[in-house]
């Protein structure tokens, strides 16, 4: 998925890794993580030079990860470069980004807690 790709963000890369991920997912195991998933999550990741990219992971109907924002998102998330690759590897806590102000969440708070069990599972079958 090149079209996932973002020069300057490593936020890319394990997206367009995710997006693999769910496509060579059997079809009833990704409905299966949608149904438990159940929601829209909208990435807006600024990197070191302050650029922003934005990166929607569909886990509502299609699931799949795409480039840009959507209309309604269930939830958007907003946070650094470092601190999403800091998620993803599991090395920085989601609550304690959240409290520090590291991370932003507008909509469904709930939800947001959920993405970490999708990178976690995606890292899982990498």
């Amino acid at each position: 998925m090149s079209d996932l790709k973002e020069e300057g963000f490593k936020t890319s890369d394990v997206l367009s890794a995710l997006a693999g991920v769910f496509d060579k997912m059997p079809d009833k195991e990704k409905q299966a993580q949608i149904k438990k998933t159940n929601g829209i999550f909208q990435l807006n990741v600024k990197n070191a030079e302050g650029k922003e990219a934005v990166w929607v992971i569909d886990l509502k109907k299609e699931g799949k990860v795409t480039k840009g924002p959507v209309k309604k998102p269930d939830v958007a998330i907003s946070l650094s470069d470092d601190t999403f690759i800091g998620l993803a590897d599991g090395k920085v806590n989601a609550q304690k980004a959240f409290m520090t102000g590291g991370l932003k969440v507008k909509g469904n708070v709930m939800l947001a807690t959920k993405l970490d069990g999708v990178l976690k599972g995606a890292k899982a079958k990498l």
